[in-house]
């Protein structure tokens, strides 16, 4: 299966029965105890994210890409603290989703543009490059473009987060256990941190912070890298 099959069939996944199970998954209604596990899971994720940004002290003064946005979990709390947010997702559903979310946080005059659109189409320059657990839709080989496609984008800094490739981890994707449900239809591909270090400090980024959100059935490290001095 080539990359083209996986983007496509991650798009049809968050246009049909993966949007309506996100979307319960990031709300704040009920779920099931897994569901529940994985909210709280990527909400900690969310919220690591946010205090790096809001430690730094200069929100207001930032342009952020949140590449791969969902619902609108990351780029809505940081519009609402300032940030100039451009967000994008594959799923139309998804950016349907953050819209109707941003104008009951936000209201109507707002600086969050939110588009459909894929992460190889991305274009532009923002001060910040996100990308929350996208890496996962993505095997191996690809992971090197995407990543390097994302940092010419940022002008200074680049946060990804991505499952990490550990022997305990391995056992449980082959068992079925990493994301367990009748509704998983998509990949989930794993990857060595030692793999994405070295592919960021390809593209001129080091890394300055690192954090590892860990949960009974989520688990996401999450990498901040600042692009060197010329």
């Amino acid at each position: 299966m080539n990359a083209a099959d996986d983007k496509t069939i991650v798009q049809d996944y968050f246009n049909s029965t993966g949007f309506d199970r996100w979307r319960r998954i990031y709300g704040d209604g009920e779920v099931n105890k897994v569901q529940l596990d994985i909210r709280n899971g990527h909400q900690q994720t969310v919220d690591t994210v946010i205090s790096w940004l809001k430690a730094d002290d200069n929100l207001a003064d930032l342009s952020i890409c949140d590449a791969g946005c969902g619902v609108g979990s990351l780029s809505i709390p940081l519009a609402q603290a300032g940030a100039k947010v451009y967000a994008s997702d594959i799923s139309e559903k998804m950016v349907g989703e953050a819209k109707d979310r941003a104008q009951e946080v936000l209201g109507n005059n707002h600086n969050l543009t939110l588009a459909v659109q894929d992460l190889e189409s991305l274009s532009g320059k923002y001060h910040t490059v996100i990308c929350l657990d996208v890496l996962i839709h993505y095997p191996q080989e690809k992971a090197a473009d995407m990543i390097n496609h994302l940092s010419s984008l940022s002008e200074s800094r680049l946060i990804i987060s991505f499952a990490p490739k550990t022997p305990c981890l391995s056992l449980l994707k082959k068992i079925g256990s990493f994301f367990p449900g009748p509704s998983k239809t998509t990949r989930a591909y794993l990857h060595r941190e030692v793999d994405i270090v070295k592919i960021l400090e390809s593209c001129g980024f080091s890394i300055e912070r690192k954090a590892m959100t860990k949960t009974r059935f989520y688990f996401s490290r999450i990498l901040e890298a600042t692009r060197k001095s010329a």
